[in-house]
C-alpha cells in the first residue's frame, strides 16, 4: 500500500481542497455547505488568518485529505487551537486521517507549544471519534442540535486533545 504523505498546502491545491470538502461525505461531517466555489477556498488559503496552518495529505501524487490547524488569537487562550479535516470520499479508512492529524499534533506540541487542541464532530460520525481517541482526545460535553445537516439538527461532541 502506497504511503500517505503530509504537507503544508500551496495555491495549486486549492481545486483539490474545495474537492475534498465538497464530496457528500465530507459535507455531512463538516460544517461546510454543498456546493462551494472554488474562489471561497482561494480566499480561505491566500489570506489566511492569523495563526491558521493548512496541511494537505497526499497519496499515489493525489489530494486525498485536508486539515486546518488554527491558533486562538486571544491572548488568555493563546495555548489552544482548533482542528477541522477532511478525507476525500471514497478514501476513508486508509490513514489519511491519522496522518494529518499525527503532523498537526507535532506542529502543536514541538513548534507552537499548544498544551489544548479542540474540536467538534457529530455524536454519530463513529469513525472519526474512533480517529480523535486514539490521539488522545477526550469528550468533554455534547452540545445539543449544533448544526442543521440535511434537513435536520443533529448533535455534536466537544473533544479536546490536553498535551501532558
Amino acid at each position: 500500500m502506497a504511503k500517505v504523505s503530509v504537507r503544508h498546502s500551496d495555491r495549486e491545491d486549492i481545486a483539490d481542497i474545495n474537492k475534498v470538502y465538497g464530496g457528500p461525505i465530507a459535507v455531512a461531517g463538516t460544517l461546510q455547505l454543498p456546493f462551494v466555489s472554488v474562489e471561497l477556498w482561494k480566499a480561505r488559503l491566500t489570506t489566511p488568518a492569523p495563526g491558521m496552518y493548512s496541511f494537505v495529505a497526499e497519496l499515489d501524487n493525489q489530494v486525498v485529505g485536508h486539515l486546518g490547524l488554527s491558533v486562538l488569537q486571544n491572548p488568555r487562550r493563546k495555548h489552544a487551537a482548533t482542528v477541522g479535516m477532511a478525507v476525500l470520499d471514497g478514501y476513508e479508512q486508509r490513514g489519511i486521517g491519522s496522518a494529518l492529524l499525527q503532523a498537526a499534533i507535532e506542529q502543536s506540541d514541538n513548534w507552537l507549544d499548544i498544551s489544548r487542541i479542540e474540536l467538534t464532530v457529530f455524536t454519530d460520525n463513529s469513525h472519526a471519534i474512533a480517529l480523535y481517541k486514539k490521539f488522545g482526545f477526550e469528550v468533554e460535553g455534547e452540545l445539543q442540535r449544533f448544526a442543521f445537516r440535511n434537513g435536520e439538527y443533529v448533535n455534536a461532541y466537544q473533544m479536546a486533545r490536553l498535551r501532558s
